[in-house]
């Protein structure tokens, strides 16, 4: 066979997400590993951001009711129509921001969006900034772009909370960069960032001329007295501001992939360029039932709030049990983080190794979400994700499990 090395691309693309082990084999991401160890440990998966409660009824109709009346085929490039239009109301209802349709592109889940507006608008030879740690398709974007990616560490602060590294990001951004993503509420901390943080990022942007890309996901489940703004609604002339959400979080349809970019038009134009040559388009259907949730979304959104934030203080409290540990209060999003550094000086994936498998509960070692030998690496060696998404029954078991982890002891 021709030499699958012979173009560097991929193992390059691999090495940025962290996938090469040291003994240069590619391996799964650091989400099937864990899943992997769960499943081999008999354990309760709290990896994966995976929602383990149903979507509404209604939207499930509405697909179905899409496809019977022909919504098969491709559907224009920008998107279906309806959900361009659906998703400059909601951005107006709930934000304020008044956004054109013709500023909206669907995608295949802010994975695609962010990786197309990093194709799109970052150079060969470039560099991207954002918060560490983070999600780990901005490392593969930049890498595919040919740029480089430098981080700003996200520190603990306080008795359970998190705040980014204000003095770190001023020099970031100061030694050049084109493109800077925020991501909030922030995955994996749930930390939100503030009006004010944006706000500094945008005067940043402003003074040293780069792209602002936020990953706003999760933007439906900042819990109170935490408020999700998204940027483009406190900046709403800014011509530098590229939004990204998508209905998965939001309607527990993580694997319909339905996601959108919203962008001024030419910019949206040039992401829409690279983008056709990614996916082309989206399921036809599932952006028709999507339109019509965010336009009528029946409660939903506010049940899915309420139900997440309940297991989550659950969750908190079963881990807050266990002597010595230090657990994060999350402000937002689907995940709580707990410090383990009190109880042992075992770095985390060694941790989660053993308390799946004598305790029976798994989650994400922090540091895998991090760059090697990063600060925020050191920062949360002994850091383990847990998250709060999975079904009730799930986070009963686990809150069981985590109760003998406290009775017995590390």
């Amino acid at each position: 066979m021709p030499d699958i090395n012979a173009s560097p691309l991929w193992m390059d693309l691999a090495r940025s997400a962290g996938l090469v082990g040291p003994d240069g084999t590619v391996g799964e991401t650091v989400f099937g590993q864990m899943t992997q160890l769960a499943a081999a440990s008999s354990a309760v998966n709290l990896g994966q951001g995976a929602p383990g409660t149903n979507p509404p009824e209604f939207l499930l109709e509405a697909a179905a009711l899409a496809s019977r009346a022909g919504a098969n085929q491709y559907p224009p490039g920008q998107g279906q129509p309806a959900l361009l239009e659906a998703v400059s109301a909601q951005r107006a209802r709930d934000f304020g921001l008044a956004v054109d349709p013709a500023q909206v592109l669907v995608t295949l889940g802010v994975t695609e969006a962010i990786t197309a507006t990093v194709l799109a608008l970052v150079p060969r030879g470039g560099t991207v900034v954002t918060f560490e740690p983070f999600y780990d398709s901005y490392a593969a974007a930049t890498e595919l772009a040919g740029a480089t990616l430098r981080t700003v560490p996200i520190r603990f602060a306080g008795e359970s909370g998190f705040a980014p590294d204000w003095d770190a990001f001023a020099e970031a951004t100061a030694a050049g960069v084109d493109a800077v993503i925020v991501n909030s509420p922030h995955n994996p901390t749930g930390f939100v960032f503030s009006p004010e943080d944006l706000l500094r990022i945008h005067a940043a942007a402003q003074a040293h001329d780069f792209w602002v890309i936020t990953d706003e996901v999760y933007e439906h489940l900042a819990f109170a007295p935490n408020r999700h703004v998204p940027l483009a609604a406190l900046v709403p002339d800014s011509q530098r501001i590229i939004s990204t959400s998508s209905a998965g979080k939001t309607f527990n349809i993580t694997g319909w992939k339905i996601g959108w970019v919203v962008a001024p038009e030419p910019v949206r134009l040039a992401i829409q360029t690279v983008k056709q040559f990614l996916t082309f388009t989206a399921n036809p259907a599932y952006q028709l039932a999507v339109a019509q949730a965010l336009v009528d979304d029946r409660g939903f959104i506010a049940e899915n709030h309420d139900s997440l934030l309940e297991r989550a203080h659950r969750l908190a409290a079963a881990l807050r049990a266990v002597p010595g540990l230090r657990v994060s209060t999350p402000q937002g999003g689907y995940f709580i983080i707990a410090d383990f550094s009190g109880l042992t000086d075992d770095d985390a994936f060694t941790i989660n190794e053993r308390l799946s498998r004598e305790f029976g509960f798994t989650g994400i070692p922090v540091a895998g979400l991090c760059r090697a030998d990063s600060p925020a690496a050191t920062e949360f060696r002994s850091a383990i994700r847990y998250s709060y998404c999975k079904s009730p029954a799930d986070v009963a078991l686990a809150v069981e499990r985590i109760g003998e982890l406290a009775t017995h002891g590390f």
